[in-house]
């Protein structure tokens, strides 16, 4: 994967905390960087992401 980029993000401010995102706080969102203030606010995203798309999925297949 290619280095993400500060330019390249959709945001300025961190969803989490409204402060300024930071270079090593970026992360791939449906094809698009989005930043956050720190690598544990990524983390907090990245997790609530994987939850919401492990549910859809368990939906999904129980709905066969």
């Amino acid at each position: 994967m290619s280095e993400l980029k500060i330019g390249d993000a959709i945001n300025t401010t961190c969803p989490w905390s409204g402060d300024p995102i930071k270079e090593d706080s970026l992360t791939l969102y449906n094809g698009a960087v989005v930043g956050f203030c720190n690598p544990g606010c990524r983390d907090k995203f990245e997790k609530a992401i994987n939850h919401f798309e492990a549910a859809l999925q368990r939906r999904s297949h129980e709905s066969v």
